[in-house]
């Protein structure tokens, strides 16, 4: 004898049952390449996993808690981080996969997509936001696309002065212009505007550091000929001004 389907459960139902809110905090705690935060509508930290104490090089997560990164992060990075995060609240705009530069335990750089969605009261009102920044680990070279992608991408990465549209660099792998999309997320986990968003914020903090070239030429080599599109767009990866960056790096002696 069949039985009827039992009813779909209803989420809210659902998580009203919970002996305590559901905030992820405990899963992503679980998760050492990547931080995850809830903050309140002036951008202070109400929720961090353990990933994110242990870069900011402190013991406990109380010690984070109703601070801003601002309070956490020195300099224009805090400042960015948290101009950011105040936007995301103001607009009620999610910000979804942005790529941008991290500074790890170490001291190393290296790169993240960070996402960050608005949460609301019941009124509709923005009360906060909550986010999530993902290590973005090396390319996968093991994967059968590399051989197809790698001239392609070693030339656009030699080339940046010049565009490289997408058709372009499809071309020069041999395949159709989707192939080379969904090739270029497989290996690298990045879109192909992100890849190459990527190798000139490279090209640039390197020329940045260790060249006195003007602001201006570092825009030129790295594919823009528009020195404040550049610095927008160097601001909005790196967290700071090509003007900052140079001088932060060559006061620490780099």
């Amino acid at each position: 004898m069949s039985h009827p389907p039992k009813p779909a459960v209803d989420a809210a139902e659902f998580l009203a049952k919970l002996a305590e809110p559901f905030t992820g905090e405990a899963l992503f705690d679980c998760l050492a390449d990547m931080v995850y935060f809830i903050k309140d509508d002036q951008g202070r930290y109400v929720v961090v996993n353990q990933t994110l104490v242990n870069r900011c090089h402190l013991d406990r997560k109380d010690e984070l808690l109703h601070r801003t990164a601002a309070d956490v992060f020195p300099g224009p990075t805090g400042q960015a981080y948290l101009a950011q995060d105040l936007e995301v609240i103001r607009t009620g705009e999610p910000l979804v996969n942005a790529l941008e530069l991290h500074t790890y335990p170490q001291g190393d750089p290296g790169w993240a997509l960070t996402t960050k969605l608005p949460l609301s009261d019941k009124s509709g009102k923005c009360v906060g936001l909550v986010g999530f920044s993902r290590d973005l680990h090396p390319p996968d070279e093991k994967n059968q696309a590399w051989s197809q992608l790698a001239r392609a991408i070693d030339q656009a990465r030699a080339s940046l002065d010049q565009p490289w549209p997408l058709a372009r660099l499809a071309e020069l792998a041999g395949i159709t212009s989707h192939q080379m999309d969904h090739r270029v997320r497989q290996v690298f986990h990045l879109t192909p505007g992100q890849l190459l968003l990527k190798f000139r914020m490279d090209q640039a903090t390197q020329q940045l550091r260790h060249t006195a070239s003007p602001i201006a030429t570092v825009a030129m080599n790295c594919g823009y000929s528009d020195q404040s599109a550049f610095t927008r767009q160097f601001r909005r990866a790196i967290g700071m001004s090509p003007g900052e960056y140079r001088r932060i790096h060559r006061a620490g002696g780099e």
